[in-house]
């Protein structure tokens, strides 16, 4: 398994809407091989590694 990209607290863009938002929490998807993160600003949705970037 990988070491995650981000971690909890870290401001990132989600890239399809441009906007910023903060990481909530993580988990590693076993059958899929990769993290998905929650943020703060949308719970109910959970984005992949490739839907974010962080936001320097």
């Amino acid at each position: 398994m990988k070491k995650s990209l981000f971690t909890i607290g870290d401001e990132v863009i989600i890239k399809a809407s441009g906007k910023s938002a903060t990481i909530f929490k993580y988990e590693y998807v076993k059958n899929m091989k990769r993290y998905s993160y929650v943020v703060n600003e949308y719970p109910n949705t959970f984005f992949f590694e490739e839907e974010l970037e962080m936001n320097e």
